[in-house]
């Protein structure tokens, strides 16, 4: 060996020792004492703390969840494949959280943030983490500005506003999924970030909803966050929390997000099958004790902070599925009492063809009339009053011949109403349509149109309308007011092409 490269070899060796630094690193093990069903009881872990990430010998991650005396109880976020009793268990000191970035838009992710729709990473630096406390009261602000759901019965009796949780309720198949997404497809050019977190659906369903979303554009604005039927009931279980850190990324900056949680009845079954593996106490219906706290510290991080804070909102959606129309169940009462209104789906009224299946009578929305424009107020006007006496009038009515003029023309106004605001799928109206075919509505424009006609007669209506008047329809969505000078024009308007 030459000299030269004896010499490069000792300045080498020499510059390394030189620089090398001892660094000394505690590291706290445990040892599973006991593993299966995805839980596993560690012993010698003293110092964790509740929700902290631990990292198994496998590489795979576990949440803590118990604390007992001597062991803790951790939920696995990955196979237990490999992991056995003796294995190690090394704590982490994080909390668990989820990569957050602008490129999560447009992205199908699981409940750990990582990509699932086959298009690549993503490039996500920041770490949010999925349990965070909720805004305190002075950092909030009223609710007060509208987010349009581009239904007509839902923005005209039940309006939602950004920073509201209003809660859609209702038996399995009764549209609960499609008022959410059409909610979603609505927000077009809105700038509102959207995101959909499926729990324990169908991956096919959730496959479908993300195939709906791209074919109306509204993927460019959303995110899904999908914790599947066949994933682990902690992972069913944190996917909420992980959508809520990602919205409330978007919220930091200032931005309005709308977040829907579909659905939470299947979070809490997730909740009850870790927590009976963790052997709590079970408690009414089989659920622990603290399943309210589960959704009340998840919901309550929806809200409108002020300017100080960036001015930005989370809207929420949850959706519950109850049992044949029972609404006094454990998980639907609990809900109920977290948001801020509820839309109640009929099945009765699904299957007569009226859909979105809404019922007037128990539907309602605690925040209402703060979140409306105030052409959509003063369009809506006496529309639920007008529908819920017509419910009443129509069951009152099914058993007698003869009505009085009165009762006959209530009956004749109620039916049309009922029609008009039936509403195809994917197809949410602009609300310059909703102010229009309202105020024809109210003026009684349409009593003299058969009920069977009145879905032609909208469509040419508004046709007719934006090629002959397109000030009126510039009119509402600049100004967002309803003149009396406006109702005018628009009721020439009808009339004159009823002509």
């Amino acid at each position: 060996m030459s000299n030269v490269n004896q010499n490069d070899i000792i300045s080498v060796l020499k510059s390394e020792i030189e620089d090398y630094d001892i660094k000394m690193t505690v590291k706290e093990t445990g040892t599973v004492i006991s593993i299966g069903d995805g839980i596993a009881t560690v012993y010698g872990l003293d110092h964790a703390m509740y929700g902290e990430l631990v990292e198994f010998e496998t590489g795979v991650r576990g949440i803590v969840q118990n604390l007992q005396l001597k062991t803790i109880g951790c939920v696995l976020l990955g196979s237990d494949y490999g992991i056995k009793e003796g294995s190690k268990v090394v704590r982490t000191k994080k909390r668990a959280g989820v990569p957050v970035s602008e490129s999560l838009i447009g992205r199908v992710v699981d409940a750990l943030g990582s990509p699932i729709d086959g298009k690549g990473p993503i490039d996500a630096n920041e770490l949010f983490p999925i349990e965070n406390e909720a805004p305190g009261v002075c950092d909030r602000k009223s609710v007060s500005v509208p987010l349009q759901t581009g239904i007509l019965a839902i923005d005209a009796m039940f309006p939602i506003g950004r920073g509201q949780r209003e809660l859609i309720i209702g038996d399995r198949q009764t549209g609960k999924t499609s008022i959410a997404i059409d909610t979603i497809l609505n927000q077009k050019g809105q700038d509102v970030v959207c995101i959909y977190v499926a729990i324990g659906q169908k991956a096919s369903t959730v496959a479908k909803i993300v195939s709906t979303l791209s074919k109306y554009g509204a993927m460019d604005y959303s995110i899904v966050v999908s914790a599947s039927a066949s994933d682990l009931a902690p992972l069913q279980y944190i996917a909420p929390y992980a959508g809520t850190a990602m919205a409330e990324y978007f919220m930091k900056q200032g931005k309005d997000v709308l977040i829907v949680y579909d659905d939470l009845s299947k979070h809490a079954v997730a909740y009850r099958t870790m927590s009976l593996l963790l052997e709590r106490a079970p408690g009414r219906e089989a659920y622990p004790g603290d399943v309210f706290y589960l959704h009340s510290r998840l919901l309550e991080r929806s809200s409108r902070l002020d300017e100080d804070h960036g001015g930005g909102s989370i809207t929420a959606l949850p959706i519950i599925e109850t049992l044949a129309g029972d609404v006094s169940a454990y998980i639907p009462t609990n809900v109920i009492s977290i948001t801020d209104g509820q839309i109640f789906l009929e099945s009765e009224l699904f299957f007569a063809g009226v859909r979105p299946a809404v019922n007037v009578g128990l539907s309602v929305s605690r925040v209402g009339g703060a979140a409306q424009t105030k052409a959509m107020k003063k369009a809506a006007g006496s529309l639920r009053i007008d529908l819920a006496q017509f419910r009443e009038m129509e069951v009152f009515t099914q058993f007698s011949s003869e009505l009085d003029k009165s009762t006959k023309d209530l009956l004749d106004h109620g039916y049309r109403l009922v029609e008009l605001l039936k509403q195809p799928l994917s197809k949410p109206l602009a609300l310059h349509e909703q102010v229009i075919l309202l105020t024809a509505a109210n003026l009684r424009l349409l009593n003299d149109v058969p009920v069977k006609q009145i879905k032609t007669f909208r469509n040419d209506l508004m046709e007719f309308i934006r090629t002959k008047y397109p000030e009126i329809v510039k009119e509402i969505d600049t100004n967002k007011v309803l003149t009396d000078e406006l109702s005018e024009q628009i009721k020439n308007a009808v009339k004159e092409f009823k002509k």
